[in-house]
């Protein structure tokens, strides 16, 4: 299983940036992904997840109605749009995903998971 994200980068807050996480080696009927960012000096925080077999899709209480995560099952790329950005949002921003239908708990963290990217720089400035 791999992961392969992109779509990071600097913005101005209240901008906007999409994030992809290309997944190789599994489907979405499989596994839940999910996303998680890291700010310097903090621990890595689960923000959202989805499960394409549950149809359900869950957000951290900070991003709820902000971003929205979607999955493209053909091409088996994952989506997190992020609209309204913040200074806070800046982070590290990784997906993950987990060999199981139903999404984790938001704030279970990250040993949920089995499988992570690369992760991706998100920089916002005010």
């Amino acid at each position: 299983v791999q992961l392969v994200e992109s779509g990071g980068g600097v913005v101005q807050a209240g901008g906007s940036l999409r994030l992809s996480c290309a997944a190789s080696g599994v489907t979405f009927d499989d596994v839940v992904i999910g996303w998680f960012r890291q700010a310097p000096g903090k621990e890595r925080e689960g923000i959202s997840c989805i499960s394409k077999r549950a149809s359900t899709s869950y957000y951290e209480t900070s991003v709820k109605g902000r971003f929205t995560v979607s999955t493209d099952n053909v091409n088996r790329v994952a989506y997190l749009q992020m609209d309204g950005l913040k200074p806070d949002d800046t982070a590290v921003y990784y997906c993950a995903a987990a060999s199981r239908w139903h999404c984790p708990r938001i704030g279970s963290g990250p040993r949920e998971y089995d499988y992570w990217g690369q992760g991706t720089q998100v920089t916002v400035s005010s």
